[in-house]
C-alpha cells in the first residue's frame, strides 16, 4: 500500500518471471511494461493448493476484469507479455530490445513535470481505483491460514520434490504440471 500511494511514480520494468508474490509486487505499481519475448506473468498459488495473499484477487480485476482475473487466478498458469497486454495485466508489452528505452523515456518525461500536479493526479485515480488496506490485510491473513491447510502443505512439499525454488528449468514452466501435482 504504501508503494500505491506514495507520491512518486512507480514503474515496473518486467523482464523475466513474475509469478506469486513477485506479481503481486508488480500489481502494487503505477504502470507496468514488459518484455514481448521475455516475460511470464502468473497467480499460480491456487494451483498450489492456496491463494494470492498479497494483493493479486484484490487488483487484477480492476486491471483486467472479473472474468480474466478469475482465469489467471483460478488457472494458475503462465501469461506472456502478449496476453499480458491484451488483458490488461501489464500497460505495454514491447520487444525486449525496446523496453528500456521506452521506460526509461517515459521515466524521464513524467519527471519533468510538476510534482504537485503529479501527486494530485495520481491521487485522484488512486482515490477511485485502489482496494483498501483493510481488504488487503484480510487477505494476507487469509494466506497464512491457507499455508496450514493439509492439502496445500502436500501441493508445496510436491513442488519442493520436483525442484522449485531449485533447479532452473523446473522453474520456468512449473506451474504446467500443477493440474496432475498429486497424481505424480
Amino acid at each position: 500500500m504504501r508503494l500505491t500511494k506514495s507520491s512518486i511514480v512507480s514503474i515496473a520494468k518486467i523482464r523475466g518471471c513474475v509469478r506469486g508474490v513477485s506479481s503481486e509486487f508488480v500489481l502494487a505499481c503505477d504502470m507496468r511494461f514488459a518484455s514481448r519475448e521475455n516475460t511470464r506473468l502468473g497467480q499460480p498459488e491456487v494451483g498450489v493448493g492456496l491463494h494470492p495473499g498479497g494483493g493479486g484477487a484484490e487488483r487484477l480485476p480492476h486491471l483486467v476484469g472479473r472474468g480474466r482475473a478469475l482465469e489467471i487466478v483460478l488457472g494458475a498458469n503462465d501469461f506472456d507479455g502478449d496476453i499480458a497486454e491484451r488483458y490488461g495485466y501489464v500497460n505495454r508489452a514491447l520487444p525486449d530490445a525496446e523496453l528500456d528505452s521506452f521506460v526509461d523515456a517515459l521515466a524521464r518525461r513524467i519527471a519533468s513535470f510538476d510534482r504537485s500536479a503529479i501527486s494530485a493526479a495520481k491521487n485522484l485515480i488512486n482515490q477511485v481505483s485502489l482496494p483498501s488496506a483493510d481488504r488487503l490485510l484480510d487477505a494476507f491473513t487469509s494466506f497464512g491460514n491457507a499455508l496450514t491447510w493439509p492439502e496445500a502443505q502436500q501441493r508445496i512439499q510436491a513442488l519442493l520434490k520436483q525442484g522449485l525454488q531449485q533447479d532452473e528449468d523446473f522453474e520456468k514452466g512449473w506451474p504446467a504440471v500443477l493440474g496432475m501435482l498429486l497424481e505424480t
